[in-house]
């Protein structure tokens, strides 16, 4: 097991793949499988995948998938990357160990081989986590305790969810990194995240120089936008009109035009007012 992830694994999996079950490991036809749909995982390098598929046209598949049975086929539980490449390499049966897991159980699983794996991207782990303490009623609390993860960091990992669109695309990208995010995090002034990011990226500041300049940006006072004085002679127009129509009234000078505002509070006010200006 990896790091940090204890037996969870090995626990939703019910004792681990192990090959040797008698009755538990069949082969059957790619076209019948499908990828998990709780799959957090959404890049897959082609490369890799390249390198995968001219292992298994070689070797064959060491390992088998694990599948559970669906309505049509089967959902992959453990082992998209193998299906794919073995898809690429043309096999027409697949080994595969079949599963009985709810949705909930798939989602953990699959999120479960992934980070042993160290194949999500920050973002993509921090939708992960997201989903299943949305799917499953869970706290962060209850989440470190079943995935072997600190608190401390699941939370760190979601709060990326917060930043701007364009810099959790950046973050997934890899144009930046979990630590840049984070610090981007602090900035004060929420509004200039994404032009701070920017230039993160163009000067290729590294976590430290970011963390520096927030810090100094973060000391710099911050600038009261003062409300424009009003036109006196607009202020003393505005006095005359309240007094004669008894209620509150507005005057606003515009570039081309302006406006006259005249508050009511009911009908029978309404008509008060209509009466007065048809005198």
């Amino acid at each position: 097991m990896a790091r940090g992830l204890g037996k969870g694994l090995d626990a939703l999996i019910s004792g681990g793949i192990d090959v040797e079950q008698e009755g538990q490991m069949t082969e059957v036809s790619p076209r019948e499988c499908r990828p998990n749909p709780y799959q957090p995982r959404k890049a897959f390098d082609a490369e890799a995948i390249d390198e995968l598929k001219q292992s298994i046209a070689e070797h064959g598949i060491i390992q088998p998938l694990v599948v559970r049975k669906s309505i049509k086929g089967y959902e992959i539980v453990v082992g998209e990357r193998r299906f794919r490449a073995a898809k690429a390499a043309g096999l027409k049966q697949i080994p595969v160990i079949i599963k009985e897991m709810t949705d909930e159980e798939m989602m953990e699983v699959a999120l479960l081989e992934n980070l042993q794996r160290e194949d999500l991207t920050p973002i993509e782990e921090a939708f992960a986590y997201s989903n299943l303490m949305n799917q499953l009623n869970l706290t962060q609390e209850d989440l470190s305790r079943r995935l072997g993860k600190s608190r401390s960091h699941i939370a760190n990992i979601v709060r990326l969810l917060s930043l701007p669109e364009t810099v959790v695309t950046s973050i997934n990208e890899g144009e930046l990194s979990m630590g840049h995010g984070r610090a981007l995090l602090g900035l004060k002034t929420k509004e200039n995240i994404e032009l701070l990011a920017k230039k993160v990226m163009q000067d290729r500041l590294n976590v430290r120089q970011v963390e520096k300049l927030i810090a100094q940006l973060n000391e710099q006072p911050q600038k009261k936008v003062e409300k424009p004085k009003k036109d006196i002679f607009l202020t003393e127009q505005e006095t005359m009109l309240r007094e004669r129509f008894g209620t509150a009234v507005h005057i606003q000078r515009g570039k081309r035009k302006g406006k006259i505002e005249i508050e009511f509070y009911n009908d029978q006010d309404l008509e008060r007012i209509l009466e007065f200006l048809e005198k």
